[in-house]
């Protein structure tokens, strides 16, 4: 086990991961306290994944294939511009932004402020 500082981490970091890749282990410090370890990284998958690999691990409840309540199902169908409750403003079809008061804006540059400043 190496153990390095930060500082020769910066340095020589091609070097530490020459050595990780020939199996050493190498322990990264900060003021020579272990904060992390380099370690080779697991081999690629080669093959395709198993199926039935997690076969009797758990099992879905009946309730999972009951049908949806109305109300959850109508949040479906409502529309993604709708105002909310507070009155804030949402964007709708087409970047226009609909105010609390049904005002429609459409979205422009920042306002200059004073100093010559724009915001972001």
């Amino acid at each position: 086990m190496k153990k390095v500082n930060i500082a020769d981490v910066k340095t020589h970091l091609s070097a530490l991961l020459e050595a990780v890749s020939g199996g050493e282990r190498v322990v990264i410090c900060k003021r020579n306290r272990p904060v992390a370890e380099l370690v080779p990284a697991g081999a690629a998958r080669t093959g395709p994944r198993p199926i039935g690999g997690s076969k009797g691990l758990f099992s879905i409840p009946p309730a999972f294939f009951a049908p949806l309540p109305d109300e959850v199902l109508d949040a479906f169908d409502a529309p993604a511009y709708a105002a909310t409750a507070r009155g804030t403003s949402r964007v709708a079809e087409g970047g226009v932004l609909t105010g609390a008061g049904g005002r429609r804006t459409r979205p422009g540059p920042p306002k200059p402020r004073e100093g010559g400043r724009t915001r972001r």
